[in-house]
């Protein structure tokens, strides 16, 4: 079908932090004939994926999967270990904890919302404080944003499972990782964590459409005595099916070839080799910012995300209108500030099949957009980043030899 718009030359950079961009070997992992998800083939992929989630997560323990974006998943974790009525302590840091709280309310749940200014992550001194003044042990969750997608920021989580251990309290850990997974290093056994969230479209490289619960034994412990009504959602439903490679609703079939596809991939680079590219492409980030004369909306460096970098536009200045000339121009999506940070910030993401000519060229497009919105910095932004970069190949080569 013709359309009157003029044909822009090469990809668009896709630059949000998340979805991210899907490579061509998962779309093509994608491109086939949908099976009988009863049959023996379709088994065999359940199996793959359901033992191959758990290595993402980095646990022996079960791995849901649903057919729905990580909100479903969210919702998931509440109502299988929590009841109505339940307390659950969280930490605001973002728009998406505020989300989780806001479900909370919505299914009955009390939440309590340890408050802060959206520029850190999960304080754990302030949960250890809350959880010591717990002495009835009414709070039965605290409920962590692993990273924040709205503000870069990380929550330290093993930190927040020493906290609740420090207190003697027997709260469910609950976190998370839905900008996380498969781009910062996430333990779910080793870290303590009962509830792991997830989803597809960021550091697994998938397009949205599935979404994650993995489960410790104390979770699932949890799950048996909450009286939260559920059926879709329910772990008790999909448990017995999983372990015979099924599921018991029609599942999203060509997701799951991709995801299959997905933890090769992940596997075949490396999870740690994962981790430290995800961390080089956000000092990147980081050292063009600074260079442009802008400022990070994360302020202190402990809580610095390698999903993607939030940036402050300087005062006067609106970042929506920035971004709106930066796609027209030059072909570049980068994320809207959310919620209390509308209009105030840009989200650079550097997040899921990215390399470093990638990133070299979102933020020279980022450098070229400031200056065509009229947006005051300096220059060499992405010159910092570049030689960065280089630095970072040296060092490579140096050990290799």
């Amino acid at each position: 079908m013709s359309s009157n718009a003029a044909r822009v030359a090469g990809r668009h950079f896709l630059q949000i932090p998340g979805p991210t961009p899907v490579p061509d070997r998962i779309l093509r992992a994608m491109d086939m004939p949908t099976i009988d998800h009863r049959g023996p083939e379709f088994q065999k992929l359940g199996k793959r994926v359901l033992d191959g989630m758990k290595t993402i997560f980095k646990t022996d323990n079960p791995v849901i999967i649903y057919p729905a974006s990580g909100t479903g998943a969210w919702e998931a974790a509440l109502a299988n270990v929590l009841s109505p009525g339940d307390k659950v302590l969280m930490f605001e840091t973002g728009h998406f904890a505020t989300l989780w709280k806001n479900m909370a309310i919505k299914l009955g749940l009390h939440p309590e919302f340890i408050a802060s200014d959206w520029r850190i992550g999960a304080d754990a001194d302030a949960i250890e404080a809350r959880l010591r003044e717990d002495k009835a042990h009414e709070i039965k969750a605290v409920c962590v944003v692993h990273n924040e997608t709205s503000t870069g920021c990380i929550s330290l989580i093993p930190e927040v499972r020493k906290a609740i251990d420090n207190a003697g309290h027997p709260a469910l850990l609950l976190v998370d990782t839905i900008s996380s997974l498969a781009s910062i290093d996430f333990r779910h056994d080793e870290w303590g964590v009962d509830v792991t969230v997830s989803g597809s479209q960021k550091g697994l490289m998938l397009p949205p459409g599935l979404s994650f619960n993995a489960i410790s034994d104390k979770a699932l412990a949890a799950a048996r005595k909450s009286s939260m009504p559920k059926l879709f959602w329910s772990w008790e439903e999909q448990l017995p099916h999983n372990a015979k490679g099924y599921f018991p609703y029609t599942p999203g079939t060509n997701l799951l070839y991709g995801l299959a596809e997905a933890i090769d991939m992940l596997h075949e680079e490396g999870l740690d080799n994962v981790f430290a590219r995800h961390d080089r492409h956000a000092e990147a980030t980081r050292r063009a910012v600074r260079a442009w004369g802008l400022e990070v909306l994360c302020r202190d460096p402990k809580y610095y995300s390698s999903s993607l970098t939030a940036v402050l536009m300087p005062e006067g200045h609106d970042a929506d209108s920035f971004r709106e000339k930066t796609l027209n121009h030059f072909d570049m999506s980068l994320g809207t500030g959310l919620t209390k940070l509308s209009g105030r910030v840009f989200r650079i993401g550097h997040l899921g099949d990215t390399n470093d000519l990638t990133m070299l060229g979102a933020l020279s497009g980022v450098e070229m957009g400031l200056s065509v919105a009229g947006v005051p910095h300096k220059k060499g932004g992405a010159q910092a980043a570049m030689d960065y970069l280089a630095d970072c190949a040296r060092d490579t080569l140096s050990a290799a030899a």
